[in-house]
């Protein structure tokens, strides 16, 4: 994809610009980058906003990810712009690669999420945030082909987090919840709806322990339509977060992501690395 190194080169500016990195909050907090461009986890958008600005701050990230299973590969690169910790802005960019066809599908993700309610770690309730992550195919003829209505589409998901302080014997505990109303197939990446079906609510969470404050390990699970009748399964994955500042994260995960386009047991690994500054 055209853009993609564009955005390596980002995600590599964010490590040489280490010094200017926002630092108005706890180490590790903000989460980590989610493959549709939202701060979050791997597969699943919490309600944090990316990087460590507080209210009087701005901070903009950069990261790269890969995605590597049974018969596929889907490579993202994007960066994120936080507002006064109020309005999180993202941009993403995938190559899902299919080497059976010999062909690559590229999609452009555009977001916004707004914190609506509370704080991760200082308030009683959890912390709310609406987002929206509106997408789009570069080359739509292989999701017509298979039968998707189209090949742009909008998400709009409400995620509550929550990090409990000490909470598991002396371990920090965080639980994410988010609801997300789509037709994207893949992501999007096979588009949009089907012959018979419509948006849907779905359901996705996440959980993890702090080990350290500086490692965390968790599972993450993202509920699925099955628009295109092609057994379009739930996803899943186990990660390790590591945070040795506040410049730079690495993510590490097993995924198991069902059937993709009627090939099954696509299972394999994960690897993110961020920028912050």
């Amino acid at each position: 994809m055209k853009r993609l190194n564009w955005l390596f080169g980002l995600t590599c500016l964010a490590f040489a610009s280490s010094g200017l990195a926002a630092s108005g909050k706890l180490l590790a907090t903000p989460g980590v980058s989610q493959v549709e461009g939202s701060a979050g986890g791997g597969i699943v958008p919490w309600a944090q906003l990316a990087g460590y600005a507080s209210d009087d701050e701005i901070a903009i990230n950069g990261f790269c990810s890969r995605a590597d299973v049974s018969d596929y590969r889907l490579d993202v690169c994007g960066a994120q712009l936080n507002i006064y910790d109020r309005v999180e802005f993202s941009y993403a960019e995938q190559r899902f690669e299919v080497p059976a066809l010999n062909t690559d599908i590229e999609q452009s993700i555009t977001g916004a999420k707004v914190r609506s309610y509370g704080d991760t770690v200082y308030s009683k309730w959890p912390q709310l945030s609406l987002g929206v992550q509106h997408k789009s195919l570069d080359d739509g003829s292989i999701a017509s082909l298979l039968g998707a209505k189209d090949t742009s589409g909008t998400d709009i998901y409400l995620a509550a987090s929550k990090l409990h302080l000490g909470a598991l014997a002396g371990y920090n505990w965080f639980w994410n919840t988010t609801f997300r109303y789509s037709d994207a197939n893949q992501l999007g990446l096979l588009g949009f709806g089907g012959p018979d079906s419509d948006k849907e609510l779905l359901f996705e969470a996440c959980t993890a322990v702090f080990l350290t404050h500086q490692i965390a390990v968790g599972v993450e699970y993202r509920e699925k339509s099955n628009n295109l009748g092609l057994g379009e399964q739930d996803w899943q994955d186990v990660f390790v977060a590591w945070f040795p500042n506040k410049y730079v994260s690495v993510t590490a995960a097993w995924l198991d992501l069902g059937s993709i386009a009627g090939a099954e047991d696509q299972t394999g690994w994960y690897l993110s690395v961020t920028g912050y500054w």
